[in-house]
């Protein structure tokens, strides 16, 4: 559960971040481009060496449900490998959904199991620490002001989420959850 004020907590980075970057609250935030800002390296697996032939075919499987992206600490230097079979708007969500941890400074999981052929690893898994990133990746690339811009403009959907890289899903869970819909709506009665 998030606590008090970490929702806006959010907001403000993004808005931070954005004027860093020199964008405006509203502007659209690329995840290549907020990598490159933090120092981040993005890679497919492909550009992992040392992968097996048998380890790449199984990351690069085209399942919907398969992974996604995950975090990798190795000297100081963070690496997000990402899965490249995933739609370009699921991969925005993954890149910045990894990055919002690095942001927060939460901690990578750690496999806490591995079958002795090693191939089956579990990891730890927090909730809470999942929960603030994706609330995070969300006012990243779907901030208030956005929101409140998009539907007072009026542009499709599918026009908002191209301009934005993000899913239709995300631009509906967003506008729901920040009360947006409701605001606007109700100003216009």
């Amino acid at each position: 559960m998030l606590v008090r004020g970490f929702k806006t907590k959010c907001e403000n980075i993004s808005a931070e971040i954005r004027k860093k970057l020199g964008l405006r609250k509203y502007d659209p935030l690329a995840p290549k481009a907020l990598a490159e800002y933090l120092g981040v390296y993005l890679l497919e697996p492909t550009g992992v060496k040392y992968l097996s032939e048998q380890s790449l075919r199984q990351l690069l499987y085209k399942d919907k449900d398969s992974w996604s992206a995950v975090t990798v600490s190795y000297l100081n230097i963070d690496i997000i490998v990402y899965n490249p079979t995933h739609s370009p708007w699921r991969r925005s969500s993954d890149i910045m959904h990894e990055l919002s941890h690095i942001i927060l400074g939460h901690k990578p999981s750690q496999i806490v199991f591995l079958t002795p052929d090693s191939q089956i690893a579990l990891r730890d898994y927090n909730e809470d620490l999942e929960e603030e990133a994706i609330w995070l990746s969300g006012c990243l690339l779907l901030p208030r002001e956005a929101l409140i811009s998009i539907k007072r403009s009026g542009p499709s959907n599918s026009k908002a989420c191209y301009r934005y890289g993000v899913s239709s899903d995300l631009l509906t869970f967003r506008m729901n959850m920040t009360g947006v819909n409701y605001q606007i709506s109700a100003t216009r009665y």
